[in-house]
């Protein structure tokens, strides 16, 4: 069985696999699909699932505190806390950022005791887009001061934040503060490889992805707009295009059961990327010279 490679986690000297176990499943309940992990069968489930993903090389999780109001981090607490399963993993977690700091402190001592851990190894500031006013308070208001005690105190390696419009998040990645990012991005949402993933990269950062397979959109507007293109085949394109990219190193992928961690592993193990997505052109002038230029017609450069 082919597996999975290990990069770079930026400059934190971590090596992690290309997909994460995210983990918002495990706070939210879809009764279209019978899943609930707040039932003691979907909870089973839901471990058993943890387990498969660190069977199969997963060495990344990422949870948050507000995902089912602590159920999530209750989940992979238990789920890490036999079979020496917690050192071989990468443990990322996230708290509040619109608050004072004593409330970043409260929220990683409550993450702490439901993750049953000493160390939270990623804390992110828990964001979705950030005006002038909230990057302010971030930095010089207190939850910045609060993530930075955390990691003197040892309980918190490394820190970073997330970011759902990335043009707001390249205050933070500029200011040098945060070992990690991570970014909305995927194959309907590119706004993140225009600035901020190369700037996140320049920085040394850990860039971790969200939504990398559109939490569904794409796969919900092709079943009205093209219904003969089979789910599986959008899935595997989404999927495949953010591996892609050499700037990102992690993509963080929902998964529920058990048999869905053996098909993301087996696609990311199988797969090799034939052309880096980073370099792929964004602009219609661009796409008109490198379509010349593999036909061998490149001209005079044509303006913008």
């Amino acid at each position: 069985m082919t597996g999975m490679e290990q990069r770079d986690f930026g400059n934190t000297g971590l090596r992690v696999t290309p997909i994460a176990l995210g983990g918002y499943p495990f706070g939210g309940v879809n009764h279209a699909a019978g899943w609930d992990p707040f039932r003691e069968e979907g909870r089973r489930t839901a471990i058993a699932t943890v387990h498969r993903a660190i069977e199969r090389g997963v060495t990344y999780v990422d949870t948050a505190a507000s995902y089912g109001d602590g159920n999530s981090e209750e989940i992979f607490g238990e789920a890490l806390s036999s079979g020496g399963r917690r050192g071989k993993v990468t443990l990322a977690t996230k708290c509040p950022w619109n608050v004072p700091a004593d409330r970043v402190f409260a929220s990683a001592e409550a993450s702490l005791r439901r993750l049953r851990t000493d160390v939270i190894d990623v804390l992110q500031l828990h964001g979705g887009r950030f005006s002038a006013e909230d990057v302010r308070h971030i930095l010089e208001g207190g939850p910045l001061e609060a993530l930075l005690r955390l990691r003197e105190q040892g309980k918190v390696r490394f820190i970073g934040f997330t970011c759902e419009e990335p043009w707001t998040a390249r205050p933070l990645i500029a200011s040098g503060q945060f070992q990690v990012v991570q970014l909305r991005y995927n194959l309907i949402h590119q706004g993140a490889a225009l600035h901020a993933l190369d700037e996140a990269r320049a920085a040394g950062m850990g860039m971790a992805v969200m939504r990398p397979m559109t939490s569904g959109i794409l796969q919900r507007a092709l079943g009205f707009l093209k219904p003969e293109w089979p789910e599986q085949e959008v899935y595997e394109v989404a999927l495949k295009y953010v591996l892609s990219d050499s700037r990102v190193h992690v993509a963080n992928v929902g998964m529920r059961w058990p048999h869905e961690v053996d098909q993301n592993v087996d696609l990311a193990a199988a797969f090799r990327p034939a052309f880096d997505v980073a370099e792929l052109p964004r602009l219609t002038a661009n796409i008109y010279r490198t379509a010349d230029a593999v036909a061998g017609l490149a001209g005079p450069q044509q303006a913008s």
